[in-house]
């Protein structure tokens, strides 16, 4: 649904004229993402022992979560340790099969298909422990980077 839903979203035209049914759209997408990431999270963490710390988390995340949903690990991973963490994967599965014809009009295509993905980054952050901001972007096809803010609880 949410891949469908992306393409929609990209064929409707070359730029959509009403910003309010983009909005809405990346909302909807972003939503399902989340649902499925914490469906994941529940899921996947249920056997292992408790994580001690939010780097452990993330290294969950990109280790056994992201090999669940594209076959493959992150690439890379770095963080400031004062909770932004960047995750590269450099052929992100999901655009491997687009077409890359023109570089720009295939970038701003490509960006409509990371808003699911940030919501499952969040919603799997979310059910263990961690609440955050995801934001995603891909300059060089087929690879992306999410950058992951922590969000402070409020006391």
């Amino acid at each position: 649904m949410a891949e469908r839903m992306a393409k929609e979203l990209v064929t409707e035209g070359k730029e959509i004229e009403d910003e309010e049914v983009r909005e809405t759209t990346f909302f909807r997408l972003e939503s399902l993402g989340y649902r499925v990431g914490q469906g994941l999270a529940e899921r996947f963490a249920r056997d292992r022992p408790r994580f001690t710390d939010n780097l452990d988390v993330i290294k969950f995340l990109c280790k056994d979560l992201w090999t669940v949903l594209f076959k493959k690990q992150v690439d890379n991973l770095k963080t400031n340790h004062r909770g932004v963490y960047v995750l590269t994967d450099s052929t992100f599965r999901p655009f491997g099969r687009m077409s890359m014809a023109v570089r720009s009009e295939a970038i701003s295509m490509a960006q409509a298909y990371l808003w699911f993905p940030c919501g499952i980054i969040r919603g799997a952050l979310a059910n263990l422990g961690i609440n955050t901001t995801v934001q995603a972007e891909t300059s060089d096809l087929p690879g992306a980077t999410f950058q992951i803010k922590t969000l402070q609880p409020r006391p």
